[in-house]
C-alpha cells in the first residue's frame, strides 16, 4: 500500500508561531523516517484552500495557540473531511478557555484554585483579590502574559492596563498556589507518566524556562510519594475525558508540600495540543513509559480522524 499523505500544520499566526514551527518540523522529520509521505504546510489565512488542493490522508495538527488549538482549525478541517490528530471542535474550545475547562474539571471532582474572569481595564489599581495571585489571558498558551503579583506588591502591575498588552482584554485573576510544578501526559484512555519541572533561573515556568536552553529542569518520572503520583493519573486522565480530550493531552499542576506531605494538589489546565519536540513534555514522558517518539507520532497519525 502506498504510504499515508499527512499534512502537517505548523506555524500559524498566533503569538506560538515559534513554538508551533519547531515542533511542526520535529514532527514532520520524525514522520517522514516512520515512512509518511510528508508535506508540511505553514498554515496562513487561505489554509482551506491549500488543505482542499492537497488533499492529505491525515493532518497532523502542531499549531499552539489561538486559531490552531481553539476549535478553529479544527472546524475547517471538520468541513473538509480530512482526519486530523488530537482533540476535536468542541473539546479544543473548551479547553483553551482557562476558566471554563476549571468549570467543568471542578464539576468532575477535580481540585482546583478560586478564580475570577474580569476585563483588564476593570483590575486595579486596588487588587482584585487577595494576593498572591496571578493574572493570565484566558485564552493563550506558552504562559504568554502570566502576571504573578506577590504578598507584598502594594497595586496591580500597570502592564495589565496599559496599550503593550496584547493578549486580549479578558483576563483570567487566579488564586496563588505555592509549591511545586507537575505535569501529567495522557494518550488515549491512557495517563502516561508524570514529570516535575524544575524552572531553572526563573521565578515560575514562563517561556523561556520553556523553550530556552537550559531554562527548567524535568524530573521524569517525578519523584514524589506514589499516593501524590497515582493522584495526578487519575486527575488527568479523569479531566481528558471530562473535557472530551482526543488523541494526546497534557495536564498541568501545582502541589504545595510546605507543610505535609499530603499537601495541597491544584489542577491548572489541560493542553490539547502539547509540544512535540523531541525534549518537549509529552515525547519524554512517552519515551519514559515505552514509546518512542516515531511510535507516538505513528499512534497519533494512525489515531486521527473526523468528528472529534
Amino acid at each position: 500500500m502506498p504510504a499515508k499523505h499527512v499534512a502537517v500544520l505548523m506555524g500559524g499566526f498566533s503569538s506560538e508561531r515559534p513554538v508551533s514551527l519547531s515542533s511542526g518540523n520535529s514532527c514532520a522529520d520524525a514522520l517522514e523516517a516512520e515512512g509518511y509521505q510528508v508535506t508540511r504546510v505553514d498554515v496562513g489565512r487561505d489554509v482551506a484552500a491549500v488543505l482542499a488542493a492537497l488533499k492529505p490522508d491525515v493532518a497532523f495538527n502542531a499549531l499552539h495557540g489561538p486559531f490552531g488549538e481553539d476549535g478553529t482549525i479544527q472546524g475547517i478541517l471538520e468541513y473538509l473531511q480530512i482526519p486530523y490528530t488530537h482533540s476535536g471542535v468542541l473539546a479544543s474550545a473548551l479547553a483553551m478557555n482557562k476558566q471554563k475547562a476549571k468549570t467543568v474539571a471542578k464539576a468532575a471532582g477535580l481540585p482546583v484554585a478560586e478564580s475570577k474572569v474580569k476585563s483588564r481595564f476593570d483590575i486595579g489599581p486596588a487588587h482584585p483579590m487577595k494576593p498572591p495571585y496571578v493574572i493570565k489571558p484566558v485564552n493563550e498558551g506558552s504562559s504568554f502574559g502570566v502576571v504573578i503579583v506577590k504578598e507584598d506588591q502594594a497595586h496591580v502591575p500597570q502592564i495589565v492596563r496599559s496599550s503593550a498588552w496584547k493578549y486580549g482584554d479578558t483576563v483570567m485573576v487566579e488564586r496563588y498556589v505555592h509549591g511545586r510544578e507537575f505535569t501529567c501526559a495522557v494518550m488515549g484512555d491512557v495517563a502516561l507518566g508524570v514529570t516535575e519541572i524544575i524552572p531553572v533561573g526563573h521565578g515560575f515556568y514562563d517561556y523561556d524556562s520553556k523553550y530556552v536552553a537550559g531554562g527548567s529542569i524535568h524530573e521524569c518520572p517525578a519523584k514524589i510519594s506514589p499516593n501524590i503520583y497515582q493522584k495526578i493519573l487519575t486527575w488527568s486522565l479523569k479531566a481528558h475525558q471530562a473535557i472530551g480530550c482526543r488523541g494526546v493531552s497534557r495536564s498541568d499542576f501545582r502541589y504545595d508540600d510546605r507543610h505535609s506531605e499530603n499537601g495541597e494538589i491544584i489542577w491548572l489546565e489541560v493542553n490539547t495540543q502539547p509540544g512535540m519536540t523531541p525534549t518537549s513534555l509529552v515525547p519524554e514522558i512517552a519515551q519514559n513509559a515505552g514509546h518512542s517518539f516515531g511510535d507516538l507520532l505513528r499512534w497519533m497519525v494512525e489515531d486521527a480522524s473526523c468528528l472529534r
